[in-house]
């Protein structure tokens, strides 16, 4: 009996968009809905997030592109607050009008892009905000599968990383990926210095000179030679140091800075990776220049995003419904500040009030009319520069 070849489960874009990556309940509710004549019944439903992690007041709407892409020409018209949007629970984040059987089946997979997406950015923009003004490097494509590399480097640069490691993001986000080097380049070559000078000898000279000084010895030594050999060259060390032999982070970081300084390299900075997240980041961020994180951010706490149908249209009226526990009827959402939200019903025209007296913002847009986008989506750079602005209300 012939072995079979390996394979990578990776469905197709075509897969996707077509409903065959769905969850079989929605099949067979499609089919039940069209032999019983009832597949042209018109709902609004809506997508929201009623409880996020623990611990966690907000999270950030992102991944709105690819449900967009998704729904297109699908013949509904979809309403949402713009991607990248800081958000509190409860509050809606789009709204899907249409005949229920002409997206029944997309459910699954437009909330799997929404709720990864948007957990990712999240978690991103929890770090970034912990880091303040000190950057943060993604690197957690090592962690996630890599069909979804250029999603996850995406969702990451747009909750507030300052780059990201992934070479294929380039071809699809316009990011040239930042890095430095592996423990294998190292190891490989048996000795840091030798590797350190080949880095410098071969790589481009656009690109930072940033020498990993954890792998054999100990990092303030690793760092000072690092120094001695690349001098002026050497822009940055990078502290990975395993868990099994870290002790107190901030006092290893605080004798390499020291070394450096005593002999003159003032210029140098420090980077540290190596199992961060935002509360280890608060605590080191100001001995710090720049933080890279992988694992926290690629594998966060879920923001769970749901969609509930919340009204049906019944002889050309839309009458309010809903499933227990979930407010029925559509809704808008208008904003005075970030986390400053007024939730008012989908009938109601005339904004409300601020509570300084002023009249709130609509944040609900209409993307999507008929199947075809109507709205100009805005760039990478314009989504995290949104998010980067709304988080300066948070700090």
């Amino acid at each position: 009996m012939a072995t079979p070849s390996p394979r990578l489960y990776v469905a197709s874009t075509d897969d996707i968009r077509s409903g065959k990556v769905t969850d079989i309940y929605f099949v067979r509710t499609r089919k039940i809905l069209h032999e019983k004549g009832l597949c042209d019944v018109r709902v609004r439903a809506e997508l929201h997030v009623y409880s996020l992690p623990h611990g966690y007041e907000w999270g950030v709407f992102a991944g709105l592109e690819e449900a967009l892409a998704i729904l297109s020409g699908k013949g509904v018209n979809v309403y949402a607050v713009p991607e990248g949007t800081i958000f509190r629970p409860k509050t809606p984040l789009m709204i899907i009008e249409g005949k229920y059987c002409d997206f029944a089946e997309l459910e699954t997979p437009i909330l799997g892009v929404l709720r990864h997406e948007s957990s990712i950015a999240t978690k991103a923009a929890r770090v970034k905000l912990a880091a303040g003004d000190k950057a943060v490097l993604f690197f957690g494509l090592r962690a996630l599968h890599p069909a979804i590399a250029p999603m996850a480097d995406r969702a990451a640069y747009i909750g507030g990383c300052d780059s990201v490691s992934g070479t294929i993001s380039e071809k699809f986000l316009g990011l040239k990926p930042q890095g430095t080097m592996p423990h294998a380049l190292i190891i490989v070559f048996g000795d840091p210095v030798e590797a350190w000078k080949a880095f410098d000898e071969i790589v481009e000279k656009d690109v930072a000179r940033v020498a990993l000084v954890d792998t054999f010895y100990d990092e303030r030594y690793e760092t000072l030679r690092a120094a001695e050999v690349l001098g002026k060259r050497l822009a940055a060390v990078r502290l990975d140091t395993p868990s099994s032999r870290r002790g107190n982070m901030r006092q290893i970081v605080e004798e390499v800075r020291w070394t450096l300084d005593l002999h003159g390299y003032n210029h140098v900075k420090i980077i540290v990776s190596g199992g961060l997240d935002e509360n280890k980041i608060r605590e080191l961020r100001d001995v710090v220049d720049a933080f890279g994180v992988g694992t926290s951010i690629a594998f966060p706490p879920s923001i769970d995003i749901s969609m509930d149908i919340v009204e049906v249209e019944r002889d050309g009226k839309w009458v309010p419904i809903s499933k227990r526990g979930k407010l029925p009827g559509a809704k808008k959402l208008y904003r005075c500040k970030p986390l400053e939200d007024i939730m008012t019903p989908w009938s109601q025209d005339e904004p409300p009030l601020c509570s300084d007296g002023s009249s709130a913002k609509l944040l609900m847009k209409k993307y999507m009319e008929n199947g075809r986008i109507i709205e100009r989506l805005p760039s990478i750079n314009e989504i995290r520069s949104y998010v980067l602005e709304q988080l300066k209300s948070l700090e």
